[in-house]
């Protein structure tokens, strides 16, 4: 990847120290996540999940109705992809404490914003029930 799908504003960035470049340990999905049999695996190669894949058309043949996202960077690659979803008509629920931020300030600045806007934040231990009533299917 020679960066030229990489946001605007990181481009700088990406010249000086290219990340998360396919095929290197910056872009590997840790052993913890890896996908199971069956599992879609989506590149992401932006801040949002939708932006530059084929990610809304997949949730849209599976008939994927509400969304729970999950990940890092709570202002950057969750936000982008929570609005995202949000403009694309799905109903999101969000995990805190399964995202996170620099730090704790920052984090729930981004929490609140979202819940503003609609988006169901919930923690962990909340999520099973959610899911068992509701039966979402996830991304993050």
């Amino acid at each position: 990847m020679d960066g030229s799908d990489v946001e605007i504003t990181r481009q700088e960035r990406f010249r000086q120290q290219p990340f998360a470049v396919e095929g290197t340990k910056g872009a590997a999905v840790v052993d913890v996540l890896r996908p199971l049999s069956g599992e879609y695996v989506i590149p992401k190669i932006r801040m949002s999940a939708f932006i530059g894949t084929e990610l809304d058309l997949m949730l849209r043949n599976l008939a994927v109705t509400d969304i729970v996202v999950t990940g890092i960077q709570t202002p950057n690659c969750i936000r982008t992809t929570v609005f995202d979803a949000i403009a694309y008509n799905y109903p999101v629920t969000l995990i805190s404490d399964a995202v996170g931020a620099q730090n704790d300030e920052i984090h729930e600045a981004n929490l609140r914003d979202m819940a503003n806007i609609g988006v169901r934040i919930v923690n962990f231990k909340e999520i099973s029930a959610i899911l068992s009533d509701n039966a979402p299917t996830t991304i993050g």
